[in-house]
């Protein structure tokens, strides 16, 4: 690990063994419930935001999903000139570990950069559903009505047409999840999946993959503004649409 990085919170073994497998079976039913939880760091130990360097991981991978209106678009297109934080999700997740610690950290972070207009106008929150056999784009729709203001923020709500256009983004970025065959042997729907969040610079890299050990606001913050002090010396792509 790069030195400048060791301050990320570490956990026990023991903990991350509980964490590891969110979100249970798909046949749970009913709203998430946003948890306050989260593993906390001491700010004053974080490093000055453009201080260290966050590598480039991988390349996002790109794939056709669906925007709440139903509409498909191109994933490089929708993240393609803002840094964006991609979290993995089921609407009906209830895992205290899984997607409702995801969506808390989602709006705390939402309300850290709405505090910050300047690195918000850079940056997008994204929610990618698992499961599009259940979240189609009026379910996502409803689901993130009214979490963000467009015009100060944009938090995408998206999912695909099918688990098989959905498996290219979950292998290309190293998504684990387990998915239900049918008799024929084809994908239906995605099961268990271990807690991430990635971030991705304007240009499509992979910078972060955030864990259960690792999710923090006040990490996410820093790091976004990290990408956006480096963005701002490299002269900065336009933003995307």
């Amino acid at each position: 690990m790069n030195a400048a990085r060791r301050w990320r919170v570490k956990l026990p073994l023991a903990a991350l063994a509980a964490g590891t497998w969110a979100c249970g079976s798909v046949n749970a039913a009913g709203d998430a419930a946003p948890t306050s939880g989260g593993p906390r760091v001491d700010a004053t130990r974080l490093p000055a935001p453009g201080s260290y360097t966050l590598a480039r991981i991988q390349r996002c991978p790109d794939g056709e999903v669906l925007l709440p209106d139903g509409r498909t678009q191109r994933l490089h297109t929708l993240l393609q000139g803002r840094i964006s934080l991609l979290s993995f999700m089921y609407t009906y997740c209830r895992d205290p570990v899984g997607c409702p610690l995801a969506y808390s950290v989602m709006t705390q972070t939402r309300d850290a950069l709405l505090r910050d207009a300047a690195l918000a106008a850079q940056s997008q929150l994204v929610s990618l559903s698992f499961d599009p056999s259940h979240d189609t784009p009026e379910q996502m729709a409803i689901y993130g009505h009214g979490q963000a203001d467009p015009r100060r923020l944009r938090w995408l709500f998206l999912t695909t047409a099918s688990v098989a256009k959905l498996m290219p983004l979950l292998n290309g970025l190293g998504q684990d999840v387990s998915v239900e065959l049918d008799a024929r042997g084809r994908p239906t729907r995605t099961l268990n999946h271990l807690l991430k969040l990635f971030l991705i610079d304007a240009r499509l890299s992979v910078r972060e993959i955030y864990s259960v050990a690792t999710l923090d606001v006040a990490v996410l913050v820093n790091d976004l503004r990290t990408l956006a002090l480096e963005a701002a010396r490299a002269g900065g792509p336009a933003r995307g649409i």
